[in-house]
């Protein structure tokens, strides 16, 4: 779990550095939303990012009066996201799906599980997941990247529980079999940025697939 929080430590980072694509920008603001002590620490780095830039030494811009121009004719920033505490659904999730969380178009995967693909590009593909209470994924590894906001509910593998507002960050390094809490559905926002892959027992990859 501590590599997982420091790499979402860095994750953050590049969030107030606006370096993210836009489905992880969307995932990490979501996690703000829900994590106030998360939020304090992006508050914290963009106020520190503030201090080294008033502390640099000034550089001429070229064709200044362009960008100039250009700026003060571009749309104002969003407010820092801020989630009223009786929202299901946070607002940087609601405005990037179009959509309040009851009213999600589900698709049944396998028993127990679902999905909403939200976008789904060459090298992207973010999506909300549905997981019955209690139901274990197949056992897998994964190609590369993969981000998972829990939204409602709770899942847990070899390296703990990840409950409302905790984000999975997933690499080439790991193979887990994410199950999900016992109290009941786990709702989920993935970004991933390579396939998974399955791994393990036929035996148990069967049974998973199958949801028994």
């Amino acid at each position: 779990m501590l590599l997982n929080l420091e790499r979402l430590d860095l994750l953050i980072a590049h969030y107030v550095a606006g370096s993210l694509p836009e489905p992880a920008h969307v995932l990490v603001g979501a996690h703000l939303e829900m994590q106030a002590t998360a939020l304090r620490f992006a508050d914290t780095l963009d106020e520190l990012a503030g201090a080294a830039l008033r502390r640099s030494d000034p550089v001429a811009m070229s064709s200044r009066d362009l960008q100039l121009t250009t700026i003060l004719n571009s749309a104002p920033l969003p407010a820092a996201p801020r989630m009223d505490a009786e929202k299901r659904f946070p607002s940087s999730m609601q405005a990037y799906t179009g959509s309040s969380l009851a009213d999600i178009p589900w698709k049944t995967k396998l028993p127990g599980f679902r999905q909403y693909v939200i976008e789904k590009v060459p090298d992207v593909e973010a999506s909300l997941l549905w997981v019955r209470a209690g139901r274990a994924l197949p056992h897998h590894g994964h190609r590369g990247l993969e981000l998972t906001l829990v939204l409602e509910g709770e899942f847990h593998d070899h390296r703990g529980n990840f409950s409302r507002g905790d984000v999975s960050i997933a690499d080439e390094m790991l193979e887990h079999r994410p199950v999900a809490g016992k109290q009941g559905p786990c709702i989920c926002f993935s970004v991933l940025f390579a396939p998974i892959t399955l791994s393990g027992s036929r035996l148990r990859l069967v049974a998973d697939i199958l949801g028994i």
